[in-house]
């Protein structure tokens, strides 16, 4: 929380203009492409990110797809995912998010000018809603971050298990599965502290359709999940703050 305070502090003179230019870029007759939206608000994240006295460094960023129409699976340590990932990212993002989110204050303006979605976590048919949805726009060449854990995990770079319905959007739309393993990021925000702190993204070896062809989508999952605890396994503790 404290340095939640602080990164708001130090953005105090920008944040009345990022707001006003992510809330039009939200709007229908804004003539912004997806890129451009996506490209500004990755500015801004690194911005606050520096700002905050946070460290987000960034492996495999040639495993990303160059070609639209793919889902990042990364695992959920907190409120600063997001912030890594649109800082460390190269292509569009969209995001599935859940419905109590969507009201905070930029997080609503970044919903809409990213194309997010926020879904309600308790109504099973808004749930099905948002599959079918992420898998028409993937479709149509949109990219997808869902969290497959559901929630975020409290066990610092211990992650839960997968859940296999998060990976349905995936399977109908047949497109590559792109696991990334976040070390750390719960560490800015959960952390009392300011001190300086170091985040990695590792974005891993994509899983094409062919590779998953013909498996459940409880068997992705078990995949997903167990590639990415490797990685970090791996990786914790370690001094890998590489480009």
């Amino acid at each position: 929380m404290k340095r939640i305070i602080y990164m708001v502090f130090m953005n105090l003179f920008h944040a009345p203009v990022w707001l006003f230019t992510i809330a039009r870029m939200g709007r229908p007759e804004d003539g912004r492409t997806i890129k451009e939206c996506y490209d500004y608000i990755s500015r801004m994240t690194r911005r606050i990110i520096k700002r905050g006295r946070v460290t987000v460094t960034a492996t495999g960023i040639e495993h990303i797809p160059d070609q639209d129409g793919f889902m990042l699976f990364p695992n959920h340590q907190g409120l600063f995912d997001m912030l890594a990932l649109f800082s460390t990212c190269p292509r569009p993002l969209s995001a599935v998010i859940k419905k109590e989110a969507s009201g905070w204050i930029l997080v609503k303006q970044v919903i809409g000018a990213t194309g997010s979605l926020a879904m309600d976590r308790s109504d099973i048919k808004d749930q099905v809603r948002i599959i079918g949805e992420v898998t028409k726009r993937v479709r149509e060449g949109s990219n997808f971050v869902i969290f497959a854990e559901g929630h975020r995990s409290r066990k610092g770079n211990e992650i839960l298990d997968f859940k296999s319905g998060t990976f349905k959007s995936a399977l109908k739309a047949g497109c590559p599965i792109v696991p990334v393993a976040l070390i750390n990021s719960f560490r800015p925000f959960d952390i009392n502290s300011l001190s300086r702190e170091y985040v990695e993204v590792h974005y891993m070896e994509p899983i094409l359709p062919e590779q998953y062809i013909g498996m459940k989508t409880s068997e992705i999952a078990h995949l997903v999940h167990d590639r990415i605890q490797e990685e970090i396994n791996k990786n914790v503790g370690k001094n890998t703050l590489t480009t």
